[in-house]
Order: C-alpha cells, then sequence, then structure tokens
C-alpha cells in the first residue's frame, strides 16, 4: 500500500461526514420497489408506445386514402368540366356562329357549375358571351388577347385561374382551354366552386371526421359547413392552413395538429396538381386515437395493481435488511473517522457477516497503512519522495540520525532578487517564486537529492546524505547544470517582462555532520560544517550564469565536467583564500551518461 491509502481514508472521513440524503429502509425500499414495479412500466409504456405508432401508421393510410380519394374525385370534376367546354371550340368560326352559341349552351345545361362561357377567336377577339347572371353577347368585338386566360392557353393550351370570391363570399375559378385548331380560337368559363362541396361533405372519418379543400393561397374553397366557404377565410386561419400544408408535405404521413376551431385532431392531405389545390382528411385525436386510451387505462390499472404489490414486499424486506445494514454503517462511520480500532460484529452467517469481516481487515491494513503515510509524509518533507520511500521501505531510519558523511552541498539563489521584491507588485513576485520553485524541485526530484530547506529565493540541497550514490559529485554538478540551464530559459521571460533577474550557484563537497534536528512536531534533515559554510559563500560569490565549485568537487569531475580555474578569493568567513573554479559544460562522455540517465 502507498501514500494514497492515507487519501483514500481522509476522503471517506470528509464523504461520511455529509448528512445523510436518505435512510437505508429508503434506499431498499425503493430498489425492491423497482424490482417489481419497472418491468411492468416498462411493458405497459412499450405496449402503449408500439400500439400508438400502430394506431397512427393505420390512421394515416386510412386519412391518405379519404383525401387522394376526394382529391380524385374534384380532379374527375374539373376533367368532366374540361371535357364539356371542348365541344365548345371544336368548330372554326368560319362556320355559323349559331351553332357556337349552341354548343355553349348544352355545355351550360349539363355543367350546372359553369356560370358563364366566353369564346375567344383566334385573334383574341370576343365572339360569344353566354352567363347565367350577366346579359348574353354576340359579336361583342371586345379585344381579350391580354386578358391572362388568353394568354395562359396560349402557352400551355389549359389554363385555371386563382379561387376568387364574388363579393367576398362564394368562391370562383376561371378555367379555360384551346382548341384542337388554332381556328377553333379559345374558350373562357367561370365556375362556381359551391358544388365542389358535394364531394367533401360525402366524406365521413369515423364519426367526427370530415374533409376539405384549399387552394394555392391557403384558403378555404370547399368544405362541409359551407357557411366557413361563404364567410371566406382569413389571413391567420390561411397562414396556419398553409403551415400545416407544408408539414404534411415535408413528413409525408398524417400529423397531429389544431384546426381552425383550436381542436386537436391529426390530418393528411392529398394534392391536385392540375389547380394547385390540396385536399385534407382529418379526425379529432380523441376519436382517432379511443383504442389506445382504453389500452392506457387497462394498463394503469395493472401498473396500479403491481404497485400495491411491490410496496407489501419492498417493506417486507426491506424492514429485514436494515438491522445489520445499520451496525455496517455505524462501523464505516467510525473507521472512516479515524477510528481503526472499531470492529463491526456481524453473525447472520450470510454475505452481510463476510462484509463485516472484510471491514475488520479493511480497518486493520488501514491502521498500518496511517502509520506509513504519516512517516512517509514526514520523510517528505525534506527527502526526495524517491529517496522517502526507500528509506520508509527498508524501514530503517537511523540513516536519519545524527553521523558524520561526505556530502555535496549545494546552494542556489536569484541574483537581484531584492530590488525585484522591492518594486514589484506581490502577485508577481510569488508568480515569479512559484514558477522558479517548480522549475528547481523538478530537478532536485530527478536527481534523487535532499532539500534541507529554502527562505525566499535561496536553496540548501544535500547529494549522497542520508542515502549514499555513486559519484556524489558528478550528480551535483550535472544536477546544478540542469538548473543553471531551466531557471536561464525562466530569467529570459522574465527579463522580457522588464524584470532584471540572475541566477547564481554555489558546490563543495567534504564532511559534515547530518541528520534530523528539530522538536517533535516540526523536524528538519540539514547538514552542519565547513562545507555548508563554504558552498553558501561560494553561491554568493557566484554572478548570474555562474556554477562556482570548490577544490574538492573540480578535482572529482575533472575529465568528466570542463572546469575553468578562477584562482582563489577571499570568501566571508574565511581566513585563507579559497581556490574557486567555474563549470563549463560536461563532456561527450558525460552527456551521453547523463542524457540516458534522463531518459
Amino acid at each position: 500500500m502507498t501514500s494514497s491509502s492515507e487519501d483514500g481514508v481522509r476522503r471517506s472521513v470528509q464523504l461520511q461526514a455529509l448528512p445523510m440524503r436518505r435512510s437505508l429502509f429508503r434506499k431498499y425500499f425503493l430498489a425492491f420497489f423497482a424490482a417489481v414495479i419497472v418491468p411492468v412500466a416498462v411493458s405497459g409504456i412499450g405496449d402503449a408506445w408500439f400500439g400508438y405508432r400502430d394506431q397512427r401508421a393505420m390512421l394515416s393510410a386510412l386519412l391518405r386514402v379519404e383525401a387522394t380519394s376526394a382529391a380524385g374525385k374534384i380532379q374527375s370534376f374539373l376533367d368532366g368540366i374540361k371535357d364539356q367546354l371542348g365541344w365548345t371550340i371544336e368548330h372554326s368560326w368560319t362556320q355559323d356562329e349559331g351553332q357556337h352559341r349552341l354548343d355553349a349552351l348544352r355545355v351550360m345545361r349539363r355543367v350546372p357549375a359553369i356560370i358563364s362561357v366566353t369564346l375567344v377567336d383566334d385573334g383574341g377577339v370576343e365572339r360569344l358571351h353566354v352567363s347565367r347572371i350577366d346579359l348574353n353577347r354576340m359579336e361583342g368585338g371586345s379585344d381579350r388577347s391580354g386578358d391572362p386566360a388568353v394568354l395562359g392557353v396560349r402557352s400551355n393550351g389549359i389554363w385555371y385561374g386563382p379561387v376568387t370570391f364574388r363579393d367576398g363570399s362564394e368562391p370562383f375559378m376561371t378555367m379555360a382551354m384551346a382548341g384542337n385548331r388554332k381556328a377553333g380560337g379559345a374558350v373562357v368559363a367561370e365556375i362556381n366552386l359551391k358544388l365542389v362541396w358535394t364531394v367533401v361533405s360525402e366524406i365521413r372519418v369515423g364519426s367526427t371526421g370530415r374533409a376539405f379543400v384549399l387552394d394555392r393561397s391557403g384558403r378555404l374553397i370547399a368544405h362541409p359547413d359551407i357557411s366557413k366557404v361563404l364567410q371566406g377565410t382569413d389571413d391567420n386561419t390561411a397562414a396556419a392552413l398553409t403551415r400545416l400544408r407544408d408539414e404534411i408535405a415535408a413528413g409525408g404521413r398524417a400529423t397531429t395538429a389544431r384546426n381552425a376551431e383550436n381542436e386537436p385532431i391529426v390530418t393528411a392531405m392529398a394534392p391536385i396538381p392540375d389547380v394547385g389545390w390540396t385536399v385534407f382528411a382529418e379526425q379529432a385525436q380523441a376519436e382517432a386515437f379511443a383504442p389506445l386510451y382504453a389500452s392506457l387505462w387497462r394498463t394503469g390499472g395493472l401498473l396500479l395493481a403491481a404497485t400495491v404489490f411491490a410496496s407489501a414486499l419492498a417493506y417486507w424486506l426491506a424492514t429485514r435488511m436494515t438491522g445489520p445494514i445499520r451496525l455496517l454503517e455505524e462501523g464505516t462511520e467510525k473507521i472512516g473517522a479515524g477510528q481503526f480500532e472499531h470492529r463491526i460484529d456481524i453473525g447472520t452467517g450470510d454475505e452481510l457477516e463476510r462484509l463485516a469481516d472484510r471491514f475488520n481487515e479493511m480497518a486493520q491494513e488501514l491502521a498500518i497503512s496511517r502509520d506509513r503515510s504519516e512517516r512517509i509524509a514526514r520523510l517528505k518533507r525534506f527527502l526526495a519522495p524517491q529517496v522517502a520511500e526507500l528509506v520508509e521501505k527498508s524501514g530503517d531510519e537511523s540513516v536519519l540520525s545524527g553521523q558524520r558523511a561526505e556530502v555535496v552541498a549545494v546552494f542556489c539563489d536569484l541574483r537581484g532578487f531584492t530590488a525585484f521584491s522591492a518594486h514589484a507588485e506581490p502577485e508577481e513576485i510569488m508568480q515569479v517564486l512559484r514558477e522558479y520553485y517548480e522549475a528547481l524541485g523538478a530537478i532536485i526530484t530527478r536527481y534523487e537529492a535532499t532539500l534541507t530547506n529554502f527562505a525566499a529565493d535561496g536553496l540548501m540541497v544535500l547529494v549522497n546524505a542520508p542515502v549514499a550514490c555513486a559519484d556524489p559529485a558528478l550528480r551535483a554538478v550535472e544536477m546544478a547544470i540542469d538548473m543553471q540551464n531551466d531557471i536561464q530559459c525562466l530569467i529570459a521571460e522574465w527579463r522580457l517582462r522588464g524584470h532584471a533577474i540572475g541566477f547564481g550557484i554555489g558546490l563543495a563537497m567534504g564532511w559534515a555532520t547530518v541528520g534530523r534536528i528539530g522538536y517533535e512536531e516540526r523536524v528538519d534533515y540539514t547538514a552542519i560544517g565547513h562545507v555548508v559554510n563554504l558552498a553558501s559563500r561560494l553561491c554568493s560569490s557566484a554572478d548570474d550564469l555562474q556554477i562556482l565549485v570548490d577544490h574538492a568537487v573540480a578535482q572529482s569531475v575533472r575529465g568528466k565536467v570542463s572546469m575553468i580555474a578562477l584562482g582563489t578569493r577571499q570568501l566571508k568567513g574565511f581566513d585563507e583564500q579559497i581556490s574557486a573554479y567555474a563549470v563549463g559544460t560536461r563532456s561527450g562522455r558525460s552527456n551521453a551518461v547523463h542524457q540516458s540517465k534522463r531518459d
């Protein structure tokens, strides 16, 4: 187990401290209740859904058949008028004009829907006008060549005009067609569309279903209630019906909507392409889905019976389980609170008893893990995580006791930091330090060195204590080079932000007294001796970009890292002159070794 066990214990304590949102009895009651109710409910909902789809498909097919049938009848009605009008333009105007008049009267007698017939010769001149409501005209002679009906006939051979409402009530439409021969001219007939009512009034879908017809603009031209047609259609109703037509056309099947009386309906449509009309067949939703509603009532009754049964069963099972589970709950609360000596006593002889035994084993392991995590946490305050794990795993903390050891002391700090901190904003200072320590901390951890302390911008690091390593001087120098390289990258960014900051490092190798120092609540690992003071003074003497080492370090890394002898220096606190060396770069061999180690 690792220190993550301690985090798990803390999370467990935090979770146990939260207020209980629902009781165990309620949880198990709901679980057992759902075990019975959910299958019944899913089955009922599934039946209702598939029943709705089947009913919708059947209703859609029925309404489409009725609408298509009505559209066919209306198309036949218009085709019959077209066929009758064709008799009036069979003969050319070079023949007896009386024959044309007889043909027109005969057509009006056969087709009561025709209100007037106007014959126009091939030059666009009106030759005959016969009407039920106006005076008849023979050889009127008026020029009709610019009439939309005449122009439409010349382009297409047959022309259907828009539906108009005479005096704002009765719907009329103009139909025009040309003869097979140019000499026959064209016939223009005005048709009263009230007679289309006989077609749609015969359509019945159930007891409340009906059909009606719209023109291109969405206005009613036929409806079982003839008064609605005679009253015309307002713009809002026409717009609503047009949207409904577009919606059905896009979906290709019946849809639910609301009619002009704001009643919920199911409706389908069929077009009459020649004239651009649309026939709608609709039925009230209440009637259309009556079989489905009956099925839902039956399903609801079964669901109610299942609810009563599930409630009784869930109550009985939940009461049988809450006793042992409450003991488990109380035990986990105490264990989660850190009382690892607590034991859960359940003697049911089933899975709950085995679960209690596992909890007791877990409590014992958590107690061990807690002690171990506390030791590692203390060690990680001054040791690299890898070193702390190693010391704890070996179980031997005697290496942390006071003793003599040959160490490499490494000191580093920022140049110009005091001046920078005197003028910069606190937030900017903390940002710089945060970036600085993150960069150095990663390198110290990678080289498994020991960070003894840091203050403001200064750090003290030990290599070869408390755990010995091979070639500590080379490791310390390579760590210092990496520190200098990484921090110089940061310094370049800081200078772009206007901060004049540098970075220097000092190293010294020698014997020192190392070990834990402090008191029970606060312990640090440090080194005391001449080598520590020497490394600190070398660091203070180093300029930006410099790594200064003493003679012992320089001798140890000779041939592996280039060194520049700087002669002797008088360092503060030392009576004699101290030989100082500046670190150059690693040799090719050392670089390869270092890169392999990092990879």
